[in-house]
């Protein structure tokens, strides 16, 4: 039995997000724990990416990595450190999301 390669793709983007999140916490690199914690959280993420790879066409699975961690991250910003998005930021955001949807639903690049 095969596990989906989604499946490591969703730690891929939570490792990702994470290691952004104390990027921010990093204070360009002069906190030791969070530093540290983000270059564990991105190799982790860039190895669970390297996974889905097997299964997954690069260019669709590096969308849905990014995308839903652009996403995220812009949530993460919103909530934890107080920063707003403009309207424009907004509609971009989900343009990328709505991106990302309309390759998994319609192309047949992506196995189903």
């Amino acid at each position: 039995m095969t596990l989906s390669p989604y499946i490591p793709l969703g730690f891929a983007i939570a490792l990702e997000v994470l290691g952004t999140t104390l990027l921010q916490r990093s204070e360009q690199f002069t906190r030791l724990a969070p530093t540290v914690g983000m270059a564990v959280c991105y190799l982790a993420s860039f190895y669970l990416l390297s996974v889905s790879l097997k299964v997954l066409p690069l260019g669709v699975a590096y969308a849905i990595w990014s995308a839903f961690g652009v996403a995220l991250v812009a949530m993460i910003g919103l909530v934890v450190f107080g920063q707003r998005l403009d309207l424009p930021a907004v509609i971009g955001l989900c343009l990328i999301v709505a991106g990302v949807v309309v390759i998994n639903v319609f192309s047949r690049t992506v196995g189903h």
